[in-house]
Parts: structure tokens; C-alpha cells; sequence
């Protein structure tokens, strides 16, 4: 179950890539590039820190193959239809969702500290998106124009191991967790919650 939960946030983050290469007017190579990068590079990262080789996406043909196939699915929609206005925040917080929780499983997994193992989950989440941005030219990422962006991954992370440590099995875990993770994200875009913010006072 959790494979197949994986496959469907690296599918929305191949989605997502190709959706920003679009709006960056990029040709299908630099889509299909964007698909990759913020499909894998969390996922990287986070194996590179835990010292996991070979790397989880070099032998896993069936990942590969479904961020290929995304990647070339939204390209032909998006030559015959047009863009939804919303549709690469809400594509990009089902990935944010999905592979935050993978990556608290795999920090578990791996023995990590409590500690690591939010960080690395919210490592995990947000890597491919601020990948994808810097490629695009976008600057500063989504990540530090959206306050409720990595703190949707950080409370979606201490639930999952909040469940974890409590008993729950890793697919019930998984759903809960990605679906606050999803929830919060969506909160945030279509209802502008964001953290409280200084007050700038005029000079005198």
C-alpha cells in the first residue's frame, strides 16, 4: 500500500514539474527534466543522509516508468487544454503530502532519531519543489513565500510518528497524515491562512 501511495506523490510531483516548465515556457526536454527533478530529488537527498545505496529510484523501474508517463500525459493535455488557475498548488500539495509521510517511514525504518526523523520527512516533502523552482528561474521558491508549506509537512511528520510510536499500522498512519498534510496545504491556498507576521513600524 505504501508503494503505491509513493507512486501517487512522485506522479503529482512529475505533474507539478511539468505544469511549472509550461508556465516557464520550457520545451517538452526541459518538462520532462522538471518531471524528474522534483519527482526523485527528495527522495535523494533524504537516502543520501541516511547513507542508502543504491539510491531507492535506480532500481525501481516501475517509479521511472510513472514519472516518465505523467510527465508525457500532462504535456498532451496541456498542448489541447488550458492551464487551471490553481492546478500546480493543488497537484504540488498532494506530492508535498504523499512523500513527506514516505519519508518519515523511511527515516523510521532506518532507525533515525525522532528528531531526524521530522526532519528528514519535511526534507523529503519540500526538495523537489524548491528544485523545481530554482530550475525554473522562480525565486525565492514556494517554500519561503508560503509560510504553511513546510509546517504542513512538519505537523503531517510528528503526526505519522505520533501514530507510529502509538501503534497504528504505516498504511492507516500514511493516510491520516497526508491527509492533514493535503488538508492544511489547501487551507492555506484557498483561504490565505498563513503564520502571523511581524508588524513593520515607520521610521520615525
Amino acid at each position: 500500500m505504501l508503494h503505491v501511495l509513493y507512486l501517487v506523490g512522485v506522479a503529482a510531483f512529475a505533474a507539478s514539474g511539468v505544469l511549472a516548465a509550461y508556465r516557464a515556457d520550457m520545451d517538452p526536454f526541459g518538462g520532462l527534466a522538471l518531471a524528474f527533478a522534483a519527482s526523485i530529488s527528495g527522495g535523494t537527498l533524504r537516502d543520501l543522509i541516511l547513507g542508502r545505496y543504491p539510491l531507492y529510484w535506480t532500481h525501481d523501474w516501475v517509479l521511472l516508468t510513472v514519472i516518465g508517463g505523467v510527465g508525457l500525459a500532462t504535456m498532451a493535455y496541456l498542448r489541447f487544454w488550458s492551464l487551471p488557475r490553481r492546478s500546480l498548488l493543488v497537484v504540488d500539495a498532494v506530492g508535498l503530502a504523499v512523500v513527506t509521510v514516505i519519508g518519515a517511514r523511511a527515516a523510521i525504518e532506518a532507525g533515525a532519531t525522532p528528531l531526524a526523523v521530522v526532519i528528514l520527512s519535511v526534507m523529503t516533502g519540500v526538495t523537489g519543489e524548491v528544485i523545481r523552482d530554482v530550475l525554473c528561474g522562480e525565486f525565492p521558491p514556494l517554500l519561503l513565500r508560503e509560510d504553511v508549506y513546510a509546517i504542513a509537512a512538519l505537523i503531517g511528520a510528528c503526526c505519522y510518528l505520533g501514530m507510529d510510536r502509538l501503534g497504528a499500522g504505516p498504511g492507516p498512519a500514511a493516510m491520516v497524515s497526508a491527509g492533514l498534510v493535503f488538508a492544511l496545504r489547501m487551507a492555506a491556498v484557498y483561504f490565505g491562512l498563513h503564520l502571523p507576521r511581524p508588524h513593520r513600524r515607520e521610521p520615525r
